[in-house]
């Protein structure tokens, strides 16, 4: 059902009290003000600096002395009608004060005896479980794409009506656009567009690009989902060649109808094991790159909330979000510690277990194309439902880079910063620096890069060998563990490289 549809469900099914926590206040106004007036009914609108007013009348029927809620809420119980709608804006904020508070509580019982409806509408603060008890919360879907397109196309008319707009926009680029803007709410699929639009005062291939990037910051302002820069090539990427292949085959199937009809459906996701440092970061980038698709990093720490049941509706909005976003890669990095308390016993009243239970939930039961990368250090603390067969489609060990791998990130690391890679000799490079991770040998670079300015000269081999014979990698000084890991890994995992 549409948002509308299923508020007038709410509201016929006598719902006296819905709250609806969104930045789309206009949007739910709109819907409000639309089905009071099919109804027939009255509607009233309360906010701090405009006290109580006709909703539907601007500038009418303003009720004086209302600018305190617990007087707006206190008229509304003794002056409307049985029948009436009464909308209160960003009202938790005043819910600290105990007469608010007090009077919210029994204008809600007042509208539950006479049939009418409250809604409270806020971008911020919570909601007071006196207040949550007995009201119904109503979740702002992501507009789909049929609306995105529209929003499209509105925004274009309204930016053309005020300056000259040049449109050269293919069918192919239209949906491109559309297709970036999934996962956006209303209010900011129209501010990327704007910027995008306003940028050159065009729209046509260029602002599929605009728009990505627009995208990428409106998220990272929201916190629980981050864009993740992706290389733009697998040749940038050295190693994990079988990696790269198990993904290059199951691209075709990711958001595609004739896959599904030939009775495929979506992978579901990998787990990636591995040697800390050895390149599991660059291993989901990997991924996001062989299959051309945008990569969000889920920040698990955002999620968690001293207020009861918020962190569990952060993880239901992040992943809400990310499938309305699909096809995407979502990348849960350290999973074990995001969660690390559902494995054992905690002091954190269950909270662990239960977000870990709806991650595990959403897992099995989704249908979107949302690709799921979980990587991990300590498999110890991996609680033992994530590995069970079904939860991925494969769990892939991300071990230290072989002779091969190595030469090939040598190659890459020198290219990036302004070195040709055939001045140097890449296979006693890729010899000396048996038992290093990528990141490890990085580092080498960074660092005899740092000595030959110092000492004004040009960087050489024997300068990046030296680097790496005064630094022993990870692998040699926690030996045992990367032993035992590597062990574990033989017959349970499948080597990414």
């Amino acid at each position: 059902m549409t948002d509308r549809q299923r508020l007038e469900q709410l509201i016929k099914n006598r719902h006296c009290c819905i709250t609806v926590s969104t930045t789309d206040e206009e949007y739910v106004l709109v819907q409000l003000r639309e089905i009071a007036i099919e109804a027939g009914r009255e509607i009233w609108q309360w906010t701090v600096t405009d006290g109580l007013r006709d909703a539907l009348l601007e500038g009418e029927r303003e009720v004086p002395q209302t600018d305190h809620p617990a007087a707006a809420l206190f008229h509304l119980t003794r002056n409307t009608t049985g029948a009436s709608f009464c909308i209160m804006l960003d009202l938790p904020g005043h819910l600290k004060d105990e007469r608010t508070l007090r009077t919210l509580r029994e204008a809600i019982e007042y509208f539950n005896r006479t049939g009418g409806t409250l809604v409270l509408i806020h971008a911020a603060g919570e909601i007071p479980p006196a207040i949550a008890a007995v009201s119904t919360a109503f979740e702002v879907s992501f507009p789909d794409k049929e609306e995105l397109a529209a929003i499209l196309k509105e925004t274009t008319r309204k930016i053309a009506s005020e300056r000259h707009v040049t449109v050269n926009l293919s069918k192919q680029g239209l949906n491109a656009i559309v297709r970036n803007l999934q996962g956006l709410s209303r209010r900011q699929a129209r501010r990327v567009l704007t910027d995008a639009i306003c940028d050159d005062c065009r729209l046509d291939e260029q602002d599929v690009n605009a728009v990505l990037v627009g995208k990428r910051n409106a998220l990272s302002g929201a916190g629980m989902l981050q864009y993740v820069e992706s290389p733009v090539d697998l040749s940038d990427i050295g190693g994990l060649n079988r990696l790269k292949q198990w993904v290059l085959q199951r691209k075709p199937a990711m958001d595609n109808e004739e896959a599904i009809k030939y009775g495929l459906t979506p992978p579901k996701g990998v787990l990636m094991l591995g040697v800390q440092g050895a390149g599991k970061s660059l291993a989901a980038k990997a991924v996001a790159t062989a299959g051309q698709l945008p990569l969000l990093r889920m920040d698990v720490g955002s999620l968690y909330d001293s207020f009861v049941g918020q962190s569990e509706r952060k993880l239901r909005e992040a992943l809400k979000q990310a499938e309305m976003m699909a096809p995407v890669v979502l990348w849960i990095d350290e999973i074990e510690k995001a969660f690390a308390s559902a494995a054992s016993a905690s002091n954190d009243g269950g909270l662990s277990r239960r977000m870990f239970g709806s991650l595990l939930t959403w897992m099995q039961e989704r249908t979107a194309s949302v690709f799921l990368i979980a990587t991990a250090n300590d498999i110890e603390a991996l609680p033992p439902e994530l590995l069970r067969k079904g939860r991925f489609d494969e769990i892939f060990f991300v071990d230290l880079p072989r002779l091969e791998a190595r030469q090939q990130i040598f190659e890459i690391h020198l290219k990036k910063r302004k070195r040709d890679p055939k001045q140097f000799d890449l296979a006693e490079l890729a010899s000396a620096s048996d038992g290093f991770s990528g990141a490890e040998i990085e580092q080498a670079i960074s660092s005899s890069l740092y000595d030959s300015f110092a000492n004004h000269v040009d960087l050489k081999t024997a300068h990046i060998v030296e680097a790496m014979r005064s630094s022993p990698p990870l692998s040699v000084t926690m030996a045992e563990r990367v032993k035992a890991l590597r062990e574990w890994a033989i017959e349970r995992c499948v080597p990414a490289d």
